[in-house]
């Protein structure tokens, strides 16, 4: 299943096999004799009881008396992943209850109750996201798809066959990377850290927390893009973070960085600190989970904030695609970057261009 498209989906199929197994361990269905669930409560208690009296007593219940027991048990697990799994999944078409799994905003934690409460929703997701991490393949950056559908096809037909392993995160631009939830294992450049990290997810902790200067979390469901208003808060994020990166650069790295190399010609000392700099550009992270959908939309507001491109489809096709050939967009995503880019980057440009015409004409 897409990492995009019908996410929900795999909510709603974790429920349906929870309710399944269900059903089999009570021997609804099955070679299983049905459970009388109230006599394996009893038989349990019982169990507890006589072995806390007399071991003598315990020992001449058979065997099989704890078989109801781990049954119930076993029962009672799938009900409760029925009934959590389904929630989670109206939930996420309902753009509601992020704050369920109560993840921290500010530190990008969460806490040890969730996967204790939560253990049906964390324990799929984390192995889902682990497989479809390690196993992804795409087509080569190179061959990212145009926007000519015959080229489109001819590409996926000669490089089916060389797809590659997904990375964990793609600079899709010189500082400017999408990636997902294993984003940390990326090393930048002379250790520096993060200028910004946007995170998105909601069902993962931050493992970049510690090595960035800036931090934004905007917790939303895996497929569920974030609100216009979300949109424009991480690009003016970002924008503030490469600023922030600028000044923490200045104050660290502009005095002496080479003054290990006074033994150098000037010309080569210059060289070594063009190359430094070169290599040192605030380098801004937005993730998801799989680094596809959430992270890709925002990826296209920032850059049209920081005026690298002009519509967010133009981000999309020639700034990000071309890179990591794995993006894409659902309709919701799109639906909430048109909104965003009509009001915040057409709205605000007609206004400016109004005013200038109105100063142009108090002038003459």
């Amino acid at each position: 299943m897409g990492a995009v498209h019908g996410v929900y989906l795999k909510y709603v199929g974790l429920s349906a096999v929870s309710f399944a197994g269900y059903h089999f361990v009570i021997g609804s269905f099955g070679p299983l004799e049905p459970l009388p669930l109230a006599s394996s409560f009893s038989d349990g208690v019982r169990i507890l009881a006589t072995s806390s009296s007399s071991s003598d007593d315990a020992s001449s219940l058979s065997s099989s008396s704890l078989l109801p027991l781990a049954r119930a048990a076993t029962a009672a697990m799938l009900s409760y992943s029925t009934f959590l799994n389904g929630t989670i999944a109206v939930l996420f078409q309902l753009r509601r209850g992020m704050s369920l799994i109560g993840k921290d905003t500010k530190k990008g934690t969460i806490p040890l109750w969730s996967y204790v409460l939560l253990f049906p929703f964390h324990g799929p997701t984390y192995a889902y996201t682990y497989l479809h991490t390690k196993m992804g393949k795409m087509r080569p950056p190179s061959a990212a798809p145009s926007s000519d559908e015959s080229h489109r096809k001819k590409n996926d037909d000669e490089h089916e066959q060389q797809k590659v392993p997904v990375p964990v995160a793609s600079q899709v631009q010189p500082g400017w990377w999408v990636g997902g939830c294993y984003s940390h294992e990326i090393q930048l450049p002379m250790q520096q850290p993060w200028a910004g990290i946007v995170d998105l997810t909601v069902e993962f902790p931050e493992k970049c927390r510690a090595n960035t200067l800036n931090y934004l979390c905007l917790p939303t469901w895996d497929g569920v893009p974030c609100s216009p208003e979300q949109l424009e808060e991480a690009a003016v994020f970002c924008m503030e973070a490469r600023k922030d990166w600028i000044r923490w650069w200045k104050q660290n790295y502009s005095r002496g960085g080479n003054d290990n190399a006074v033994d150098l010609a000037d010309s080569q000392k210059q060289s070594m600190q063009q190359q430094q700099t070169e290599q040192l550009i605030p380098h801004i992270l937005i993730h998801c989970a799989h680094g596809r959908g959430r992270s890709t939309t925002v990826m296209c507001a920032a850059m049209v904030k920081m005026g690298l491109f002009s519509h967010w489809e133009e981000a999309l096709e020639q700034g990000i695609r071309p890179s990591r050939p794995v993006c894409k967009l659902n309709a919701k995503m799109r639906k909430n970057l048109e909104e965003w880019q009509r009001k915040y980057v057409d709205h605000v440009s007609v206004g400016v261009g109004v005013d200038s015409e109105t100063k142009r004409k108090k002038g003459d």
